[in-house]
């Protein structure tokens, strides 16, 4: 019975196909959602949004977060998203392309935000994940830390965690690690 509905899809497949057009892929619910996440998307004034591999890859896109207060006013920071066919299920996969010294991000781009790990909902979506990452750069938090250097310095020493931060968007060394401009 199978192989009968296996053969009836191929049938239209090549019916399509003769026609001169291509087969319709059908969407994921991830990938559905995700459109309707992304069409209802209400983004703060310091944030964009960009489809590096076109609007047909709404499961892989990039946000820039230009915080417009606090230790990282006036950097430029990239992430990278990518969205599982399993979303809202599962959390997206956050990466931060900008090299940031940051207690919440660490020297790889791995980036430690509660929603993306173990307090993740499906009732939560991407304009959640991009409004956290703005808070981030608002409020870094010292103690659920990432970079545990960064961390200690921010706890025992804002002045020269706020120095450091300076000196790493403008492109130094913090330490033995160099970080672009980014500022």
């Amino acid at each position: 019975m199978i192989n009968l509905f296996k053969i009836k899809g191929q049938k239209k497949e090549e019916a399509a196909s003769t026609a001169g057009k291509a087969p319709v892929k059908k969407q994921s619910a991830g990938e559905l959602r995700l459109h309707k996440d992304i069409s209802e998307l209400n983004l703060p004034k310091t944030t964009s949004i960009s489809f590096p591999n076109g609007k047909d890859d709404l499961m892989n896109f990039e946000t820039t977060i230009r915080p417009d207060e606090g230790y990282y006013m006036g950097g430029t920071f990239v992430f990278t998203f990518q969205v599982s066919p399993s979303y809202p299920h599962d959390p997206p996969k956050v990466k931060c392309k900008t090299k940031v010294y940051h207690p919440n991000i660490d020297l790889e781009g791995n980036v430690c935000l509660n929603i993306l790990r173990e307090d993740w909902k499906p009732v939560l979506n991407i304009n959640t994940v991009i409004y956290g990452l703005n808070l981030l750069f608002t409020q870094p938090n010292d103690e659920d830390p990432l970079n545990h250097e960064a961390a200690v310095v921010l706890r025992d020493n804002p002045k020269m965690f706020e120095a450091n931060v300076r000196r790493a968007m403008a492109g130094g060394y913090v330490g033995q690690h160099y970080f672009q401009r980014c500022a």
